[in-house]
């Protein structure tokens, strides 16, 4: 696999960038005085692997998308709205009023934190990131900072994250929030994106959404955040921000910042705004041919074609493509972070949950070829510019092959073969004397007849893939 990705397609696929939920224009990173120095502007290199090595070492988390936008399920007055599910209400210009009605038909008495948890933990997923509030505005979570939440204005008053907390810790699994910081429908002041015919300056489509930004952010973001930061044990492990905007300036993006920087272990991804870089690269829906060399990133990726519940998207993706995405992401050193939308009921749909069970059989035998591993070492091509296929950008589309991967361990090199290539498989030279080679899913370890020289190894295989997906093929080395 090659981890030379032509120059062109390396640019191409990095400005794709695109912000959660939302493709949007890549927020501003120009090099700054920043008013507050976050972490990752003063620690040292030794400090940035320490705090990150649970998250690199992860490589596979959950996240989920849950919220009242569930309730409409992608229909408003009796039609169905275009687009993803939790965007519902600016897509169809739901007022203020309206949506706010949804709350009082909140009662999830479905959701269960102990089967979302163990749901994650048996697909061999490792963390969990869940919308505490997302544009809606609509948090989540008990809090005192502002009563349109679940425990305060619907029927359930009930604290999901407070569960899912309590289980992640039971279970051995990270807990994240997601926090929409710079939208969000229903408080005055706050920004909005620019979609359908809603006008400038605001992009609001109800004078209820009218107000001053820096007003919204002091009196209800980040009393939010504080609260999201204090009153859940060990968790949050992570902060996920979205779809910075241009009112989050450095100035107001500082204040956030020094709130993280008394939580010295967490980490936070790039979409907070302000110049501030963050931790982690986004790449939405998309894996990058080449990852982000040298730099940490996770693809965030929907199940079907939707982040929050739609009830009529029935478009899931295959066992097969999602733990193809899984080897493909780790193969190239990123963390895949694969949706979930739970229903209003707060049951996950089941194809969903089938799914993850299929990916985590795979994983029970083949994890060690995911967790902890770096990327590959060779050099053969992924993929190729199509001649006929467009991106958005009117540049030519990175098409995937899909014959094998390869990620690097220790005394180890894993070789995900997709395409069962008959008796032998070569491999162009590698870097690595090879004393012994097994068949992962092969429980005896029996070894295998090999031949290495100065130009690549062959490796004689049964004549059979032992799983139809991705057999792993394990050459120990003596470095």
């Amino acid at each position: 696999m090659k981890l030379t990705h032509y120059a062109a397609t390396l640019t191409l696929l990095a400005s794709s960038f695109a912000h959660a939920q939302l493709a949007g224009s890549k927020p501003d990173t120009t090099p700054v005085n920043h008013p507050v120095k976050s972490i990752q502007d003063t620690e040292t290199p030794a400090q940035r692997d320490a705090r990150m090595a649970w998250w690199r070492a992860a490589r596979f988390g959950m996240f989920i998308h849950w919220g009242l936008y569930s309730i409409p399920a992608g229909t408003w007055d009796g039609k169905q709205v275009p687009g993803i599910g939790e965007w519902i209400m600016n897509r169809a210009s739901i007022p203020v009023a309206d949506y706010k009605a949804l709350a009082p038909q909140f009662n999830p008495t479905g959701f269960s934190a102990h089967d979302i948890v163990a749901l994650a933990k048996s697909a061999g997923m490792k963390y969990i990131v869940i919308t505490s509030k997302h544009h809606d505005g609509f948090a989540m979570f008990d809090s005192k900072a502002d009563p349109f939440n679940i425990v305060a204005a619907t029927p359930f008053h009930r604290d999901p994250l407070k569960e899912l907390a309590e289980e992640c810790r039971k279970q051995g699994i990270k807990l994240g929030f997601y926090y929409s910081q710079d939208q969000d429908w229903t408080a005055p002041g706050a920004a909005a994106l620019k979609t359908g015919d809603h006008q400038p300056p605001t992009f609001h489509w109800d004078k209820a959404q009218d107000g001053d930004f820096a007003t919204y952010l002091h009196t209800k973001a980040i009393p939010q955040l504080k609260e999201l930061l204090t009153n859940y044990g060990d968790s949050p492990a992570v902060i996920w921000f979205d779809t910075p905007t241009k009112d989050m300036t450095p100035e107001l993006a500082s204040e956030i910042v020094a709130l993280m920087n008394q939580h010295p272990n967490l980490i936070w991804n790039n979409r907070l705004g302000g110049t501030y870089k963050g931790d982690t690269e986004t790449p939405e829906q998309y894996i990058p041919a080449n990852g982000f060399p040298g730099e940490d990133w996770e693809s965030c990726m929907t199940m079907n074609d939707t982040w929050g519940y739609k009830s009529y998207d029935t478009n899931f993706k295959s066992t097969e493509t999602i733990l193809r995405n899984l080897i493909d992401i780790s193969s190239k050193g990123g963390n895949y972070l694969l949706n979930i939308g739970p229903d209003s009921h707060g049951v996950v749909p089941p194809p969903e949950a089938e799914r993850l069970r299929e990916v985590g059989k795979w994983m029970d035998v083949n994890s060690e070829a995911i967790y902890g591993t770096s990327p590959t070492l060779f050099t053969t091509p992924t993929g190729e510019l199509s001649a006929t296929e467009k991106e958005k950008s009117g540049k030519p589309k990175f098409v995937p092959t899909w014959n094998w991967r390869s990620t690097t361990a220790p005394n180890k090199v894993y070789i995900e073969i997709f395409h069962w290539p008959g008796a032998s498989f070569h491999l162009d030279k590698l870097p690595r004397k090879v004393t012994g080679a097994y068949l992962l899913a092969d429980k005896t370890h029996k070894f295998l007849k090999f031949t290495q020289t100065d130009s690549g190894i062959d490796v004689q295989l049964p004549s059979a893939a032992l799983d139809p997906i991705a057999t792993v093929l394990v050459l120990k080395t003596a470095d």
